[in-house]
């Protein structure tokens, strides 16, 4: 049962090409919004903080500050809305999964750069 799900998956959900990204990078995502008959790019630019999953189901988590109100949002990595990903930073992160970022605050909310 599983060969076969992951034979559905590899076979027919379309793979886009978008950078190799982790948890504490900074990344600009592009998606597509659909309003009545019009549709527009919109972006959501924040630091990632969990990629969950795999294959077809695969999703990553980027939160940003928006005034002093933290908004997450959860994108799947096969949306057909999405256009694409930009890596802005590197972040340098111990853990995969950075939930203690959303209690900090200011200064301490920065994430030390890798750079390249």
């Amino acid at each position: 049962m599983e060969s076969l799900i992951k034979f559905v998956e590899n076979e027919f959900v379309q793979k886009k090409e978008f950078p190799k990204f982790s948890a504490g990078d900074t990344i600009t995502v592009y998606y597509e919004i659909k309003e009545g008959e019009k549709t527009r790019t919109q972006f959501f630019k924040g630091v990632v903080i969990q990629r969950r999953g795999s294959g077809a189901t695969e999703t990553f988590t980027i939160r940003k500050m928006s005034g002093t109100v933290g908004v997450e949002r959860i994108f799947p990595v096969n949306m057909p809305a999405l256009q694409k990903i930009e890596l802005n930073k590197k972040g340098k992160v111990r853990r995969s999964r950075i939930f203690y970022f959303r209690g900090l605050t200011g200064k301490k909310a920065r994430i030390k750069e890798v750079r390249s």
